[in-house]
């Protein structure tokens, strides 16, 4: 904008605009606020400020520390708010801010207007190369003693999916370092897997196996309302220093509120995708789905929300697929993200309406089973019930051949276990069932494997040849 102005002046006029227009830039507009009306269990209801839903606010009490918290629903004029901690010390009447938009600073060598846009900094958080090897908690806050997060760039927690028509297809094999999941269950680059596994049968050392032997530029791990004590020893004992370096761990523990539990999450996700548009191949790791849903059932009954499904309200199985849309390919030529979510099966029920509805909308599921677990048989991998979706488009014939064969004698020999092991069955009575238990040991030692160990795709697909090359060459 110019002001017509004498001749000689005109300058030192467009010279004076600029000056007003960077004080209005800097100035910090009215605060809207409004008052703390109540505080039943997990939510604060608010009244005299008007919020959209998912804006942040803070409740700032007399005398004490200021609460974050998140609008989470309304009813009439009163908004329900959802804490980010803990609400020690609030008192009715407290005064509740709508946290206010700050500028992003110009960076150099770019003009300050493509920069100085308003943003909301609850919602967006710091992703970049810097995050590389750091430990940060669902606020971008630093929980290791790596010195403060430096945003390289920020990007808003609830991503949009990308539209399916323009995601590559899943077409290439993706070595995750594991032999059976390798050889049985192919995963490609893009897919979406669920790891379902009850409590202590293994599926943390199973996750850190991955983190270290996948084939991935960077890794994005996100812990997701598990035990606190945990969050360390998956570092330091399973993921490893090596591990560590080419990660990213968001860590959201059972203490913290549900609403920075599903933040978590969403950050996690938001980071691997900005790795992804990069150009990167990104393995996002997130234990455990199941928290994940627990946290939102937690703030749907909060705010009124009817269960309808063992106590899960609507809302849970509508995040489920918004949240797991957001992983896989990018468009043809780009970066993808390859991504495991943990599924707690309670009681070891694979019927747990989670992982009923995990199991539809990921792209093949992983089972761990506990009797293989107490059997001492690592990974707990039961390959029975296990299944890879985009397996037939990622491997040959003969390699798809060789699966099924293996999975026709594995379980021919487990349905006639019992027979076998008191001795009721008979030599030469079912020549399927003799050649699955002459081939039971060596399968049983190709589905085991160490922590320690690690099996490349190649390497995998030729051990699993090899089983039956050996079968061949001793019948003839």
């Amino acid at each position: 904008m110019s002001v017509s102005a004498p001749n000689g002046h005109l300058d030192r006029w467009n010279a004076f605009l600029g000056h007003c227009r960077e004080a209005v830039g800097q100035s910090t507009p009215l605060l809207s606020s409004g008052h703390l009306t109540r505080v039943n269990g997990l939510v604060m209801e608010a009244a005299g400020l008007k919020l959209p839903l998912g804006s942040s606010c803070r409740v700032i009490p007399v005398g004490g520390s200021p609460v974050e918290a998140e609008v989470v629903g309304f009813n009439g004029d009163h908004l329900f708010l959802m804490p980010t901690e803990d609400v020690y010390g609030l008192s009715p009447g407290a005064r509740v801010v709508a946290l206010t938009p700050r500028a992003i600073p110009p960076r150099v060598g770019q003009p300050a207007p493509a920069q100085r846009r308003a943003i909301d900094r609850a919602k967006l958080l710091p992703v970049g190369a810097s995050l590389l090897g750091r430990v940060i908690d669902g606020a971008g806050r630093p929980l290791d003693r790596g010195g403060p997060v430096f945003a390289e760039t920020l990007r808003p927690l609830q991503g949009r999916p990308v539209n399916p028509m323009l995601r590559a297809p899943i077409e290439r094999p993706l070595d995750v370092g594991i032999r059976c999941i390798n050889a049985l269950l192919t995963v490609g680059r893009g897919q979406r897997m669920g790891l379902f596994a009850g409590s202590g049968v293994g599926k943390s050392v199973l996750l850190g196996m991955m983190a270290r032997y996948t084939e991935a530029e960077v890794i994005v791990v996100g812990l997701i309302g598990e035990r606190g004590r945990e969050v360390k020893e998956f570092i330091e004992q399973i993921l490893g220093e090596e591990g560590l370096r080419r990660a990213v761990v968001v860590a959201a523990p059972a203490d913290v509120s549900p609403l920075m539990r599903l933040q978590g999450a969403a950050y996690s996700t938001a980071i691997a995708e900005h790795f992804r548009d990069q150009g990167c191949h990104v393995l996002l790791i997130m234990d455990s789905l199941t928290r994940y849903a627990m946290a939102q059932r937690e703030i749907a009954l909060a705010i009124g929300e009817p269960p309808v499904t063992r106590g899960y309200p609507p809302s849970v199985f509508a995040r489920l697929p918004q949240l797991v849309e957001r992983a896989g390919n990018g468009s043809e030529g780009g970066g993808s993200i390859t991504a495991f979510y943990t599924v707690l099966t309670e009681g070891d029920d694979q019927q747990d309406p989670i992982a009923d509805s995990a199991r539809a909308i990921l792209d093949g599921h992983i089972v761990l089973s506990r009797a293989l677990s107490d059997a001492g048989h690592y990974p707990a991998i039961d390959i029975e019930q296990s299944i890879s979706r985009a397996m037939v488009n990622l491997i040959t014939s003969g390699h798809l051949e060789q699966i099924r064969h293996f999975k026709q004698l594995y379980s021919r020999y487990q349905r006639s276990r019992d027979l076998i092991s008191v001795g009721a069955y008979v030599a030469g009575s079912d020549p399927l069932l003799d050649q699955a238990i002459n081939s039971y040991p060596s399968f049983e030692r190709f589905l085991q494997q160490t922590l320690t160990e690690r099996s490349s795709f190649d390497d995998s697909a030729a051990q699993l040849a090899a089983l039956f090359d050996g079968k061949r060459e001793s019948s003839s």
